[in-house]
Order: C-alpha cells, then structure tokens, then sequence
C-alpha cells in the first residue's frame, strides 16, 4: 500500500464569520423593507356606505333646522317676503356651516356625527409608520375654496338661473329663438348632470369611495375620523318609533272591527250581580253609564238611552243591537212621549 500524505485543515480566518454574517443579513433586510413597504402601500380600507350616505342626510337635515329656526326671526315681518330671497337664505346657511366646518379641518355635523373626515387622497403617501390605513393629510387651501365655490356658489347660480327662466318663460314656444335654445341647453345640462351623478351612484356603490361628483373631482375622500370609535347614533329612540308606529297602525286597523256592545255583553256574566244590574238600567245610559239627559227609549226592547248616544251608534251601526238585551233597535222613542223615530233618520 501506498502512504499519501494528508494535509491538515487550514483554520478559517478570523473574521470570515463576520462576512458570512454580513452577506445572508443584506437580502434579508432588503427584503424585509420591500415586505413592510408593499403592506403600508396596500392596506386595505373599508369605509361603510351607509355612514357617507347618512352623514349627508344629516347634514340636509341641519339646514333645514337652522333654516326653520332663522324663519321663525322674521315671522312678525311681511308675509312672503323671505321667499324671493330664498336660494340666498340657503347659500347664507351653506356657507356658515362650510365656513366653521371645512374650512377650519373640522368635519360637517353629519360627518362628525357618523366618526368621518375629509382626507386628500392625492397626497396619501406611505410616511413612516403607518398604523391602520386611515392616515393622511386634510384637504388643501385650493380644495376648501373650491369645495365652497362648488357646493354654495353652484347650486346658488343653479337655482337662480331655473327660478329667473320659469319665471322668464324661456321654455314657451312663443319666446325667442335664443330663450328657447338657453332652456333647452339648461335642459341638456341638468339631463347631463343627473346622469354623471347616477354613474358616480353606482360607483360609489361598488367602491365605497366619492359619494357626489364634487368630492370625486376633488379628490376628497371620506375616511374614519378615529379606527377605535364607534358609531355615534343610538337607534333607541328610533326603535321605539318604530314599535309604537305599528302598534297604533294595527289598533286603528283593528278597532272598527270590533263591537263594543258585543264584548260588554261577553263579560255582563262575570258582573258583580244582577240586582245591581237591573237597578242601573233603570238610571243609566248603557253606552256613557251616566244619567240619560235627553232619555229615549230603544224599541222593541224599550231599554233607555241618551238621545245622542243612541242617535250616533244607530246612524254608525245601521244593525245595531241593544248594548244590554242584544235585541236589533229597530226604531227609537222619547221617554215620555209617543212620538216614534227611525233611528237611521
């Protein structure tokens, strides 16, 4: 056998652990980054529609207040003289509200009411740490400005511009050639208008995102004010609106079915006693139990009753029956008389 010389193993360098380190720590922490960097750009963001539908209805529903409120000033003035400055009445209300609102970064009372706020969405940009998604800038000066130019200077020209038509007659055949083409271009805008806003509808249905078409040209989008809070509308008392609402629907649907004289002559068997009875049918009327004013008698049967307690159940019920005998009343008597009335005369 041959001997080979085998040479021992040369011992690593010092720091080559160093630079092993080194080189499995740079790709992680590279890929790491671009992990973390992707998650804070694609958080996901579910704004309730509900919330953004709601808060604008509430805020529909503070102008009408104010404005009911501000009528009321002028109530001992002329009668009617608010109502040809009404469009300024309510671009007035509008503004106020924009103005100690939007235009100081605070929300509407609708949307403070449904926990929501303006955000720019053009400047949401991943800065640092970002915690649930709903961080991010509030609207810019030029947004403000616009946003008030939009919702009280553009539906303050709008309503001017119908009212001062309707009340030209721009759309009446005889008009000129040139108030008939100014209608039927206010025509084509407003048919134009409704339609971008039922598209916008059906968008911000799908995507959650932009309720109108000016918060969508704007770039203003609705996000949660605070991630922890919940929705600050209680439906208690709406609840209970509801339940009393329908239970007055089903009594006022179920009450002119029913017979009074019917049921009270179901529980006469479980009355005191008989004799006590017998002695308030000679001194009561059956229907008011008080003593008869005018007494008439109940033919055939000849029970007494007042005159317009019996009048009225006979002319409401052409079958009515005596409330203590059951017996039809076919026709009604004086009590001291003889003078005989139909009772549905």
């Amino acid at each position: 056998m041959s001997n080979t010389n085998l040479s021992p193993p040369q011992p690593p360098e010092e720091d080559a652990w160093i630079h092993t380190y080194h080189k499995l720590l740079l790709p992680w922490q590279s890929q790491s980054q671009s992990l973390s960097q992707s998650y804070q750009s694609t958080i996901p963001i579910s704004i309730s529609r509900v919330n953004q539908v709601d808060a604008a209805r509430l805020d529909v529903e503070m102008s009408a207040m104010l404005k009911e409120q501000l009528v009321k000033v002028f109530s001992l003035m002329k009668p009617g003289m608010l109502f040809q400055y009404e469009a300024e009445l309510d671009a007035f209300l509008e503004f106020l509200i924009w103005r100690f609102s939007i235009w100081v970064d605070k929300p509407t009372p609708g949307i403070a009411l449904m926990n929501l706020r303006y955000r720019d969405e053009r400047a949401v940009e991943p800065r640092g740490k970002v915690r649930t998604g709903l961080e991010g800038p509030g609207l810019t000066v030029a947004q403000k400005i616009w946003y008030c130019v939009a919702t009280v200077g553009g539906q303050y020209m709008w309503a001017r511009l119908q009212s001062f038509s309707a009340f030209r007659r721009w759309g009446d055949s005889e008009q000129r050639p040139l108030a008939r083409r100014a209608w039927m271009l206010i025509q084509r805008i407003e048919g134009l208008y409704k339609a971008a806003s039922f598209g916008n509808l059906l968008i911000f249905l799908y995507t959650g995102r932009f309720r109108n078409l000016i918060e969508r040209a704007l770039k203003a989008r609705l996000v949660y004010g605070s991630p922890n809070m919940n929705r600050a509308v209680s439906f208690e008392y709406m609840n209970r609106q509801l339940v009393w609402n329908e239970f007055s629907e089903m009594l006022l649907l179920l009450l002119p079915l029913l017979n009074s004289s019917s049921i009270r002559n179901l529980l006469s068997p479980f009355s005191k006693d008989k004799a006590s009875s017998s002695a308030e049918d000679d001194t009561a009327c059956p229907i008011c139990l008080a003593s008869p004013t005018i007494p008439f008698l109940a033919l055939p049967c000849q029970h007494r009753y007042c005159y317009y307690c019996l009048r009225t159940r006979c002319a409401a019920t052409p079958s009515f029956r005596c409330s203590r005998c059951s017996e039809p009343v076919t026709a009604m008597q004086r009590h001291s008389g003889v003078n005989n009335l139909d009772p549905k005369q």
